[in-house]
This record gives structure tokens, sequence and C-alpha cells, in this order.
């Protein structure tokens, strides 16, 4: 349970396990159930583009986010992975929804281990592919 109240769904764990152990998605789409009492899956989905990604971000509402970043530092180093999770909050979202999901936050996030980095997206930019890029590997030199 999160300060907020809000719990996190047995389902929303089993997907992030298929994430991380199995593969199985490429990205994750989060958010609170009708009642607010509960953080469940939206959507799954095996598309690697990181621009079909961006577009599942809705413009006016918030969401939690877990997406299987691969990248490649060089030629000679291969691809390598980091599961990013981002809290999606956009400034034009109604100021209750980004409440009660900046509440929520620490419950989903506490339950989902094996998370390389944090990112707050309050507007496109922020979630650009360069700058998660830049955040996933910002350790690696």
């Amino acid at each position: 349970m999160s300060r907020s109240g809000v719990a996190v769904a047995d389902e929303s764990l089993t997907a992030f396990n298929d994430l991380k152990l199995g593969q199985k998605y490429k990205f994750i789409l989060f958010g609170l159930n009708d009642a607010k009492t509960e953080i469940v899956v939206k959507e799954t989905s095996t598309d690697a583009s990181y621009d079909a990604f961006l577009e599942k971000l809705p413009e006016n509402d918030c969401l939690y986010a877990v997406y299987d970043f691969e990248y490649q530092i060089s030629e000679t180093e291969g691809k390598r992975s980091k599961i990013v999770f981002i809290t999606w909050s956009p400034d034009t979202a109604p100021i209750r929804s980004k409440m009660v999901y900046a509440a929520s936050k620490d419950a989903l996030r506490r339950a989902l281990n094996g998370i390389y980095a944090d990112v707050q997206g309050t507007d496109f930019s922020e979630v650009a592919y360069e700058d998660i890029l830049a955040k996933v590997t910002q350790t690696a030199h």
C-alpha cells in the first residue's frame, strides 16, 4: 500500500516479471483502476519502436511505464538493455490525477525490482530517446 492507500495489483507484478525475466514485452503501461484503489496494467507491447511507445503516452493524463531500453554504445560492445521506470505526469493532466499518481508512485516503484533508472516526464522532451539514452549510459562509462 502506498501513502495514498493505493495497492499494486498482482497482475502488475506478473507483467513486470514477464518483461524482466521472460523478455515477453518491450514496455508496460500502468495506471490506476477506475476506483483509484489499485495500480493495474493498462497495456503491454512487444513493439520495439521507441516512437510507438511515445505514441501511447496520453497528452492529458498520468501513467507509469516500464520500458526495456535497448542501446548500443559502440560497434564493438554489442547491444545492452536496461529497464527504465517512467512516471508520466504531463503539465496538462488534471491536478487531482497528478497528486494521486505522485502519492502512489512509491508503492509500484518499490514492488518492481531490477529497475536501472527512473525518469520523470512532464512533457515529451523529457522522455525523448536521447535523454533516456543519456540516463542509462551515464554510469556505463
